[in-house]
């Protein structure tokens, strides 16, 4: 019996590279039916990726739009979403093989809140993903820094906003509707290990994610053209880990 095809929601290379890394992580550490909560799962496309592989998953997030988004997608039994906090979920009791907090931490103005929360949530052998941008690398440095300062000045966000919109950026992402996706954290690679030693983690793996692909303005080619986003995560992949996009990494706990 021929296993059923594997598909992707994500098209950006780099998005499909930081699936591909959970599910291969995961995949290394917990058996084919394990438990996984996926904290921030946004508009569930992480969640709904893992379902295609018989994982049992509960995408959790606080914002109800775009849970009714990942519920209007979803056609997995084994994949379930709810509104609700991570802290009021752990209150229940309910302990995971595995968690997921992609692309979520550098939101928090108190990350180490969320992941004291999870630590109670994981099994005491269980598997923790975390992914995030490099603090220092080029599209936070090039892209993300400079806007949030333009956003400090009305008149100048207006102007930009117009120039993005000429050019093509939407300014939405297929990741989550959330109303606030401002970046408040700006993660090292020593400053994520002293927060994972902080709170009672150890990470056992480091990955790379792209390089400039997502930077203005060689975004303008990248974003139609997929190979040169197949090339720019080539290149990552041979530079030193500080000029890496984003930290894709595997946490254990202490």
């Amino acid at each position: 019996m021929m296993s059923p095809k594997i598909t992707y929601e994500y098209e950006r290379i780099t998005d499909i590279k930081r699936l591909n890394f959970i599910t291969d992580s995961l995949k290394d550490t917990i058996p084919a039916e394990a438990t996984i909560l996926d904290v921030g799962c946004g508009n569930g496309v992480i969640s709904r990726h893992l379902g295609q592989f018989g994982y049992k998953v509960l995408g959790i997030d606080v914002s109800d739009k775009t849970i009714a988004v990942a519920r209007s997608k979803n056609t997995l039994p084994n994949v379930q979403f709810e509104v609700i906090s991570a802290e009021d979920l752990i209150a229940q009791g309910q302990q995971y093989d595995a968690v997921i907090c992609s692309e979520v931490l550098e939101h928090l103005h108190q990350p180490g809140l969320l992941l004291q929360t999870i630590y109670q949530s994981l099994r005491d052998n269980g598997t923790l993903i975390v992914t995030v941008p490099n603090g220092m690398g080029p599209r936070e440095v090039f892209v993300t820094k400079p806007m949030l300062k333009v956003r400090k000045s009305p008149g100048l966000q207006s102007f930009v906003n117009k120039i993005k919109s000429l050019l093509g950026y939407s300014g939405t992402t297929v990741q989550s509707q959330a109303d606030n996706l401002d970046h408040v954290q700006f993660f090292t690679k020593k400053d994520l290990q002293l927060l994972a030693t902080e709170n009672k983690f150890e990470i056992i793996c480091f990955a790379k994610t792209n390089f400039v692909e997502d930077v203005f303005p060689f975004s303008l080619l990248t974003k139609r053209v997929k190979p040169l986003q197949a090339f720019d995560c080539q290149v990552a992949e041979i530079l030193p880990l500080a000029c890496t996009g984003g930290f894709n990494t595997v946490w254990k706990k202490k």
